[in-house]
């Protein structure tokens, strides 16, 4: 009997004997410094006298106050002006085109579609870092091989990494690498629609066209907003496209993005508990923009399956 109790605790204990390292990993590199930077967020440093000799220098707890000095900073807030003026340029013009090559692919007519889907997946797999530096080096008008030719040309040569076009500078860079990643989302899904459905809308009369915009595109919906979602997140955390440019241009502050503000805060200015406020709020931006468009989207999936 005891040998028995012995086996069947053993078998309902694996599971969880399986989801322990996972659950040690999540804690000791996920819920852990999040804690610890929450800990940061509600102290500070606070100096005695000239802040010299021991114990001239200590944290003591500050409650709201680094979140009130980070919500009430003017950088901040235009860093976050800058990041949204930028996401509405990448995401419709990146989820536009990886719709638009998904469905090109997806038809039958398209020749050498795995080498066209490995060329527009493969800047993906191409370091953020290295591709601003690629790009940054091809808005420069001195060393880049494009301003060489429309100097040839009698043409123009627009300052791309100054004001304005700036934005579209760095919305290139990003538009660039995340194509790919979406499209291949995208793609999956489309090649996961029976062909019977493509079969019974030709026998209707339905045009190449009329299926791609009824058919296509409402049936890979889900994998829509999916991309969306993780542009929306990937658009928030913007960092290493503008910090790697700054060298090369003047226009990019050290506050550009709300994220180099906390670099800015945590390593420039040696606030770590400031900075650790301010990446507190992004996350939690991040998060209620997220869950509200993801609660959004659930919510019409529903209306439209109960029509």
């Amino acid at each position: 009997m005891t040998s028995a109790r012995r086996k069947a605790y053993g078998v309902k204990g694996a599971p969880y004997a399986f989801l322990l390292p996972a659950t040690i990993l999540f804690a000791l590199f996920f819920a852990l410094p999040i804690g610890y930077a929450i800990w940061l967020s509600l102290h500070k440093v606070q100096v005695k006298g000239l802040g010299l000799g021991s114990g001239a220098r200590s944290e003591v707890w500050a409650g709201l106050e680094n979140y009130t000095d980070a919500l009430t900073d003017s950088e901040l807030l235009h860093g976050a002006l800058r990041v949204l003026g930028y996401g509405a340029i990448v995401i419709p013009v990146m989820l536009g085109l990886a719709l638009l090559f998904a469905l090109m692919l997806d038809t039958d007519r398209v020749r050498l579609a795995p080498f066209t889907r490995l060329a527009i997946f493969l800047p993906y797999a191409i370091p953020g870092v290295v591709a601003a530096l690629l790009w940054g080096f091809l808005y420069l008008p001195d060393v880049s091989p494009f301003y060489f030719v429309l100097d040839k040309l009698g043409m123009p040569q627009p300052d791309l990494l100054d004001g304005g076009p700036l934005y579209l500078a760095l919305s290139n860079i990003a538009v660039w690498g995340g194509t790919g990643f979406n499209m291949i989302v995208i793609y999956t899904s489309l090649r996961a629609i029976p062909a019977e459905v493509y079969e019974a809308a030709k026998l209707d009369g339905a045009t190449p066209l009329q299926i791609a915009l009824r058919i296509k595109i409402p049936m890979v919906a889900p994998s829509l907003v999916l991309t969306f979602f993780f542009s929306i997140i990937a658009t928030l955390q913007v960092f290493s496209e503008p910090t790697t440019l700054k060298p090369l241009t003047n226009s990019v502050s050290t506050t550009w993005s709300p994220l180099m503000k906390v670099y800015q805060d945590a390593f420039g200015k040696s606030d770590i508990h400031s900075a650790a406020a301010t990446a507190v709020i992004i996350a939690l931006v991040t998060l209620a923009l997220s869950f509200g468009f993801l609660r959004t989207a659930n919510s019409r999936t529903r209306q439209e399956e109960a029509r």
